[in-house]
């Protein structure tokens, strides 16, 4: 069974090679990218298992996606096939260096129709940890009513619960989400959110992952982008600066920190010691171009600390 087991909506993604207007680009690279799928490779790349439970178009993109994460050594024998609804695209241009514009094609797709009858309730129950994100219940009733099934199998097979807050503006109001997240929040054992997304959860950023704390939460793991992160836990607050790397690509940085958080709780490694696998892995994934491409393994990490030399 998979350490940590998630789903939600992967689509195939069309990135531009370099930097620039999308409309000036003869060509246009094939990949395919989810918040979910990012954490689950970036588990399995750090010697986890994972699995994932999404569902795709019976397409090539949903074939696409499903080979890809093969590959990359994640679960997916629980995924499933729409036959009357297509995969979903996203299109991501790097207006300039650093600066990455992203556009969906989303609405009816397979990942979208999910609904908790499409989910394999022994994968959930076997797991260790089960993942989510705020994005999956931001597509609609069926998609929602899975995320609390999954969380209600969970909490009867003693699973652990990650939720990375993951707001998306496109998708629905702060107000909406709010009403939402906020008690998915207070059912999870570990709450991930960057410091514009907290205000969803409490008005200031640290009272607010206090709160969950009291009431129950094992930690609230707050990302700060360039200036690292922080964890509120039951022992109070803890920090850990941002690894300084040259960024190329901002996306895909924080699904990076979360697989080496919870790859490093896996390993049974301290709240401190997960902060920094995070913020390593976070690094390693900014200074790649990639969704999920340059997450690394954990011998990579060893390069964030021989930054310009020749490996022989």
């Amino acid at each position: 069974m998979a350490d940590v087991v998630s789903f939600g909506e992967t689509m195939a993604l069309l990135s531009a090679p370099r930097a620039g207007r999308l409309r000036d680009m003869s060509r246009l690279r094939l990949s395919m990218a989810g918040a979910e799928t990012n954490v689950c490779i970036g588990v399995a790349r750090l010697g986890r298992a994972s699995a994932w439970l999404g569902r795709v178009g019976r397409d090539e993109f949903g074939e696409l996606v499903l080979a890809r994460l093969r590959a990359e050594g994640v679960d997916v024998a629980g995924a499933t096939t729409d036959a009357d609804a297509p995969t979903g695209v996203m299109v991501k241009e790097l207006r300039r260096a650093n600066t990455a514009r992203v556009t969906y094609y989303r609405r009816d797709s397979a990942g979208s129709r999910i609904a908790p009858e499409h989910l394999d309730r022994d994968a959930i129950a076997g797991a260790r940890i089960l993942h989510l994100t705020g994005i999956t219940p931001s597509l609609g009733e069926g998609a929602r009513a899975a995320v609390r099934y999954a969380v209600e199998v969970a909490h009867e097979a003693g699973v652990r619960v990650s939720l990375d807050v993951n707001y998306r503006s496109a998708l629905w109001s702060r107000g909406e989400a709010a009403t939402v997240l906020a008690p998915l929040a207070a059912d999870a054992d570990i709450v991930f959110a960057g410091e514009d997304e907290v205000s969803l959860l409490g008005a200031d950023p640290i009272d607010a992952a206090r709160s969950l704390v009291s009431g129950g939460v094992e930690a609230v793991v707050i990302k700060r982008g360039g200036r690292g992160a922080s964890s509120v836990t039951a022992s109070g607050l803890l920090d850990a600066p941002a690894r300084p790397v040259r960024a190329l690509d901002p996306v895909g940085a924080g699904d990076g920190f979360v697989a080496g958080y919870l790859a490093a709780y896996l390993d049974g490694l301290c709240e401190q010691e997960r902060l920094d696998r995070g913020c390593a892995v976070g690094a390693f994934v900014v200074s790649t171009v990639g969704d999920w491409e340059g997450l690394p393994t954990l011998e990579d990490l060893r390069l964030l600390d021989a930054d310009g030399e020749t490996q022989r």
